[in-house]
C-alpha cells in the first residue's frame, strides 16, 4: 500500500514539473490572449516625391535639418516630438506711401493728371484701413500656415501700396485713395440684359453684391445649374441611408443653394465683362465713412482717368480688383486668369457716401456724369475722363403682325410672314462703333505685360 501511495504522489509530482516546463518553453503565440485593438495612427504620413518648396507660393523657403540625441528608436518612434517640423514664416510689414512725391514714384502721371491731390494731403493721411488690413493679411497667414498650400503668395501679401483718406479743403469732398496692383472680376449676370452667359471660370460666381430686382421673366441663364445643385442635395437628404452626421452637413447646403436659387429668380447683377466696377475688401465697408457698394470711384492708370463704381465686395485680405471690362479696357490681352497689371501702379479713389439709390441695371450715360462732377470737386482732371460705351447689344424688337381687315383681300399662301422671329441677343456686336473689326469694342492696346494671377 505505502508503496503504492508513493507510486501515484511520484506520478502527480512529474506531471505537474511537464507542464510547468511545457508552459515556460511555450512561444507567446501559443498563450491565449484577446486580439489587441489596432493602433490609430496619429497624423497623416508624407509619401512619395514632394517639392515643399512648390507648396509655397512665391515664399522665399530656407531648409534646414537639425538633430539631437534621444533614447532607443522604439520609445522615440511613438513620442510625437521625436520627429518635428518647424515652421516659421518670417514677414515684413510695408510702410504706406504717405506724400505726393512717394504716389508718384509708382504713378507718375499722378499728380498731374489730378492736381487737386496736392491740396488734399494732411500731414497724416494714411487711413487705419491700412494697417487692418495688413493686421488680416497676418491672421490669414498664422490660421493658415500649417496648410502649406493655402499660404498667401508674395504678390498677394504685398498687394496694397497704400491707402489715404483724403478731403479736398474748399468742396469737402472726402476720398479714399489706394494704391494697388489689379486683377480680375468676372462675375455676375443679368438675363434682362443679356440672357446668355459669359462663360464659367473657376471661381466664377453668377452675383455681385450690386443688385436689383429682375425687370423682366427672363430666365438667369446660371439658374437651372443652380437648381440641379439644389435638387442633388434634397435627393440626398431625403434618402433613408442618409447618416444624421451627414444630413447635418447638408442642411447648411440646403439653406445656401435654396438662397442661391432664390436670388437668380429675384435678382439681377452686374457683368464683369460689360460693366466698370471695382471690388473692395469686405472690411473697407464697415465703420465710419466706411465704403458701401454702389459708391461711385475713378480707377487711374498711366495717363487714363476711367469712370466707375463700387460693385462687388471681396476678401479682407486682398486688394486691387476690377471688373474685366475695364480690365480689357487697360490691357486687351486680360482675361479672367491673366491680370492687366502686375505691379502696383493702379490708383483707385472710392468717393464714400454717393451710391445713388434704389440700384438699377448700370446706365454709362449717367456714370460719367457722377464721375465728372466728382472730379471737379476734387480739383478737376487734365485729361477726359474715358467714356464707357455700351457694348451689349439691345434685345430686337419683333414687327409687330397687324390684325387682318375685313375688307383686305386674301393673300395667298407662298407669301412671307410678316412677323419676325426675335434673332439671338449677343454681349458683344460683331463690329466696334468706327467699323472697324475687333475682339471687343472700345479695347485699347496692351500697356503692360500679362503676368499669370496667383489668386
Amino acid at each position: 500500500m505505502i508503496v503504492l501511495l508513493a507510486a501515484i504522489f511520484a506520478a502527480i509530482v512529474y506531471r505537474w514539473i511537464s507542464l510547468e516546463r511545457l508552459q515556460h518553453a511555450a512561444p507567446p503565440e501559443a498563450v491565449a490572449m484577446p486580439s489587441p485593438e489596432p493602433t490609430r495612427s496619429r497624423s497623416p504620413f508624407i509619401t512619395g516625391k514632394l517639392d515643399t518648396a512648390k507648396l509655397f507660393n512665391g515664399v522665399t523657403l530656407h531648409a534646414k535639418v537639425e538633430t539631437v540625441p534621444g533614447t532607443d528608436a522604439t520609445t522615440e518612434r511613438v513620442d510625437p516630438e521625436s520627429y518635428v517640423l518647424d515652421l516659421k514664416l518670417l514677414a515684413r510689414l510695408p510702410s504706406p506711401n504717405k506724400t505726393l512725391e512717394e504716389l508718384a514714384k509708382v504713378s507718375p502721371q499722378l499728380p498731374t493728371l489730378l492736381p487737386g491731390l496736392a491740396q488734399m494731403l494732411p500731414p497724416d493721411p494714411v487711413s487705419p484701413l491700412f494697417a487692418q488690413l495688413y493686421d488680416t493679411k497676418v491672421k490669414v497667414l498664422r490660421d493658415n500656415l500649417v496648410h502649406l498650400d493655402q499660404v498667401l503668395s508674395r504678390h498677394n501679401f504685398f498687394d496694397c501700396q497704400t491707402v489715404l483718406q483724403l478731403q479736398h479743403p474748399q468742396s469737402h469732398r472726402k476720398t479714399l485713395l489706394l494704391q494697388a496692383d489689379m486683377d480680375v472680376d468676372a462675375d455676375g449676370s443679368d438675363a434682362d440684359r443679356m440672357p446668355i452667359g459669359t462663360g464659367v471660370t473657376t471661381n466664377f460666381k453668377p452675383f455681385t453684391s450690386y443688385r436689383w430686382a429682375k425687370k423682366t421673366p427672363a430666365p438667369n441663364p446660371y439658374l437651372p445649374a443652380a437648381e440641379d445643385r439644389l435638387k442633388k442635395v434634397e435627393d440626398e437628404y431625403a434618402l433613408k441611408t442618409t447618416t444624421p452626421e451627414r444630413k447635418r452637413e447638408l442642411r447648411s447646403a440646403l439653406m445656401l443653394f435654396r438662397d442661391e436659387v432664390m436670388t437668380l429668380k429675384k435678382f439681377s447683377f452686374l457683368i464683369g465683362a460689360t460693366d466698370p466696377y471695382i471690388v473692395m475688401p469686405g472690411a473697407f465697408a464697415r465703420g465710419k465713412d466706411a465704403l458701401k457698394v454702389g459708391d461711385y470711384a475713378l480707377v487711374v492708370f498711366a495717363d487714363a482717368v476711367y469712370p466707375a463704381m463700387v460693385g462687388d465686395i471681396g476678401p479682407n485680405d486682398r486688394v486691387g480688383e476690377a471688373s474685366l471690362r475695364i480690365a480689357k479696357q487697360i490691357n486687351a490681352l486680360s482675361t479672367p486668369y491673366n491680370r492687366p497689371v502686375s505691379d502696383l501702379k493702379v490708383t483707385y479713389l472710392v468717393f464714400p457716401g454717393t451710391a445713388d439709390k434704389p440700384f438699377g441695371p448700370p446706365d454709362l450715360e449717367k456714370l460719367q456724369a457722377r464721375c465728372q462732377k466728382l472730379v471737379d470737386e476734387i480739383g478737376g482732371a487734365t485729361v477726359p475722363l474715358h467714356h464707357w460705351e455700351n457694348i451689349i447689344s439691345p434685345p430686337p424688337t419683333p414687327t409687330p403682325t397687324p390684325s387682318p381687315s375685313p375688307f383686305a383681300t386674301p393673300t395667298s399662301t407662298n407669301s412671307p410672314s410678316l412677323s419676325a422671329s426675335p434673332s439671338a441677343t449677343f454681349a458683344f456686336p460683331a463690329s466696334s462703333p468706327s467699323g472697324t473689326a475687333s475682339p471687343s469694342p472700345g479695347l485699347a492696346p496692351p500697356t503692360s505685360p500679362i503676368v499669370p494671377p496667383a489668386r
